[in-house]
């Protein structure tokens, strides 16, 4: 029977291994900083102005560096999409339109499955950005604009896998990517519309998007009996009840809190103005829900009105924002 055991790895070389490949990537992407130039700026404009979408494609490793290129470019405002060299080659090619920018990753420059690709973007003059190591490759030298990666040393010396290069091509691709962001005033906001779900969209969540309307907000006018507030309170279920004065303007808050601290044999009889807590903590509509849910945990309460112009347009609740996963 053979024998499938398989000897321990040492611990030092192992560690000697790892640093070893993360020092040479470490290199190659430094390289790649010192090597950036117009061309990089040039391919810049090309996507900035696009009125289509950016077709990235790629084979093999490059292929999966052009997928996750597409999907970053996608989240951060850019339409994107990967296509797939050997699928266009059998159909595929109908998805990339006159309006479209192809962005085209290989490392040697002479992909044979991108033939077609190419082809096709000089025979209808879609503007082509190459990625490649190759300056005189037949890919770059068909670009409008040629991103060249530095020859940097492979991190696996014995078989020269894709690893330094691939780590550049995906630097460059995040490059490309957070610049046109920045170029084109790329909000929060705007990535919250396109990351709705998970840990970031989460994070990005503003009050305005859970807080509860003018319509259910629990208010009382400043000479309005504490018996009448507590009947207000209780019917709005938020355990408080805002008082606003003849302008609309919120002044105060009644809590339950407010309540205990001022019993007596007097107070239902007494009005909101003297037993409210004056100028009470508020959040704006346009703040992150994270925001409120801060204010709330250091002011020991659970609920805040939210104010435009002193004027309450709503209220958020601690619950709210667990309830949506923001903590």
């Amino acid at each position: 029977m053979a024998d499938n055991s398989h000897p321990a790895v040492d611990t030092g070389r192992g560690l000697e291994f790892g640093r070893r490949v993360l020092a040479r990537e470490i290199c190659g992407l430094q390289e790649l900083t010192e090597h950036l130039d117009g061309s990089f700026v040039q391919a810049l404009d090309l996507l900035a102005s696009l009125r289509g979408r950016a077709i990235i494609t790629g084979m093999g490793k490059s292929g999966h560096i052009a997928r996750k290129i597409a999907a970053t470019l996608a989240s951060t405002g850019t339409p994107s999409q990967f296509v797939h060299p050997g699928e266009a080659s059998h159909g595929d090619l109908g998805m990339i339109a006159r309006d479209d920018v192809v962005l085209a990753l290989s490392n040697s420059g002479n992909t044979t499955e991108l033939t077609d690709i190419v082809g096709y973007t000089r025979r209808f003059s879609i503007p082509l950005i190459a990625m490649t190591s190759r300056a005189k490759s037949a890919l770059a030298e068909a670009a409008d604009v040629a991103l060249i990666l530095p020859r940097a040393a492979e991190a696996c010396s014995i078989t020269e896998a894709p690893t330094t290069s691939t780590t550049m091509a995906l630097a460059l691709g995040d490059a490309l990517a957070v610049s046109l962001l920045e170029c084109k005033g790329f909000s929060a906001q705007d990535f919250h519309v396109f990351h709705p779900g998970g840990a970031l969209g989460t994070k990005l969540v503003r009050v305005s998007e859970i807080m509860r309307g003018r319509d259910e907000l629990p208010l009382c006018e400043p000479d309005t009996t504490v018996a009448d507030a507590i009947l207000i309170m209780t019917g709005g279920g938020f355990g408080c009840v805002g008082v606003a004065d003849r302008t609309d303007r919120l002044i105060g808050m009644v809590t339950d809190g407010d309540l205990r601290r001022h019993m007596d044999p007097s107070l239902l009889q007494r009005t909101a103005r003297e037993v409210m807590t004056p100028a009470p903590k508020s959040i704006r509509p346009q703040a992150l829900a994270a925001e409120a849910l801060g204010v709330m945990n250091d002011n020991k309460i659970t609920s805040l009105f939210v104010l435009e112009d002193d004027h309450p347009v709503g209220i958020i609740r601690m619950h709210d924002c667990l309830h949506v996963g923001v903590a």
